[in-house]
Parts: C-alpha cells; structure tokens; sequence
C-alpha cells in the first residue's frame, strides 16, 4: 500500500510538472542547427543602444528558450556570439508580440535560413520586406551603372540614373505608407513608419497616424510615432 501511494504522488508529482505554464507573458523557443558552443543575447533598442534583455548559453545542445515579460509588441535582435569565430551573419531582427514565437535556422547561414513563426507583427514585416528588397536590388544595380558613368564621364547618364534613383525611392516610400495605413491596426505599420519613412513629407505620416486604432496608438511604436510627429511638427514651424 505504502509503495503505490508513493508510486501515485510520484505521477502526480511529474504531471504537475509537465504541466508547468510559464509565469511570463512572452516565450521564446529555438534551434540553431549546427551550434555547439556559443552564447545568445536577446537585446532591445534604448536610447539608441542595444541593450541586453537575456543570455543563453548554449553548450551542446543547439536548442533554446527564452521567457520574458513584453510590455508591447517590439523589434528584439538576435545576437550570436560564436566564439572562437568571428562573422557580420550573427544578428536577426524579429518582431515579438505576447504568446510563443519560434525562431529556426542554421549555424551557417543564420540569418539566411532563418524561420521565425508565432507573431503576425513578424509575418507582416516580412511580407513588407519582400517587397521593399526590389526596390533596394533596383537601387543597387542603378549604382553600379551610375559608378561606370561617372568613370567614363558621362555627364547626362548620371542625371538620368539619378531621376531613377529618386523615381525607385518615391515608390518606395509611396508603397510603405500604403503598407502602413492598410495595417493600421498592426504594430507594424508605425514600426516602419519611423524606421523606413521618418522623412517623408508629414501629410503622410498624419495619414498614419490617423488610421491607427486606439490600441496601435497606445503601443510602443504608435506612442513613438505620435512624439516624433509633434517634434517634427514643432521643428519645421
């Protein structure tokens, strides 16, 4: 009798454990295929510095978990110190939001493969930067043709060129307010408001600012993009 209430309260013990919910409003759960040793920092923007929110060791075992409280949806980084090997791939942006994300990728291409799910700030922002990487690859070929003309003197190509340039980034910046208004009940759309388009003609970030929903505008980024709004205003009086 003495051996099965043991054996009972050990089943109980193991299923109160398994059931364990984390007391912290944001987790995060990973894998970096290929990772044996190094250290993962979780940093925020404060103040124009990034600042660390959590380090994980990773020693072994190339999965991950991180739990933290998020006070709003906010753009945290990824960083990977690798150790005995330095590499500009060692940074990832995503976009977290309250409830579980999961970031996948690889120790050698960990930017390039990563797959980060559980957030639709993040599914938003990617659908955003797809379309913003052709009018970046459009920009970087018409360098590349700007630089040739300039090295062979040819004057009136160049202020072709550059017409082009200014055509690319006016649609750039035309795509990403459309992007924004259409989103407005998102994080995402003054994210990229202050990020992609901070100096763009004011009538348009007032158009932002007025599609957001009363929750964006109390959100990280809705609180920002008002104050920048109101100093640029105040700047340009």
């Amino acid at each position: 009798m003495c051996k099965f209430i043991i054996g009972l309260l050990s089943i109980l013990i193991l299923v109160s454990c398994s059931e364990k919910k984390s007391t912290k409003n944001f987790v995060l759960t990973g894998n970096i295929k290929g990772l044996k040793k190094g250290t993962l920092y979780i940093q925020r923007i404060k103040d124009t510095l990034l600042i660390p929110i959590d380090t994980i060791k990773i020693n072994g075992d190339s999965h991950f978990t991180s739990e933290f409280d998020l006070q709003s949806p906010e753009m945290l980084y990824l960083f990977l110190d690798r150790g005995v090997t330095n590499s500009v791939d060692n940074n990832i942006t995503f976009f977290a939001e309250k409830g579980v994300m999961n970031i996948e990728t690889s120790l050698d291409f960990f930017t390039a493969d990563v797959k980060i799910t559980g957030s639709k700030n993040q599914e938003l922002y990617d659908e955003y930067r797809k379309v913003v990487s052709r009018y970046v690859d459009q920009d970087l070929e018409l360098i590349q043709k700007k630089l040739y003309a300039y090295k062979n003197k040819k004057t009136d190509e160049v202020l072709k060129i550059e017409e082009e340039q200014k055509s690319i980034l006016k649609r750039k910046y035309l795509y990403t307010t459309n992007f924004a208004v259409n989103h407005a009940d998102y994080e995402v759309a003054p994210y990229v408001a202050l990020a992609e388009i901070y100096d763009i003609n004011l009538k348009y970030l007032d158009t932002i600012q007025k599609s957001m929903t009363p929750k964006i505008t109390k959100s990280l980024y809705g609180k920002k993009l008002i104050d920048f709004i109101a100093a640029r205003k105040k700047d340009e009086k």
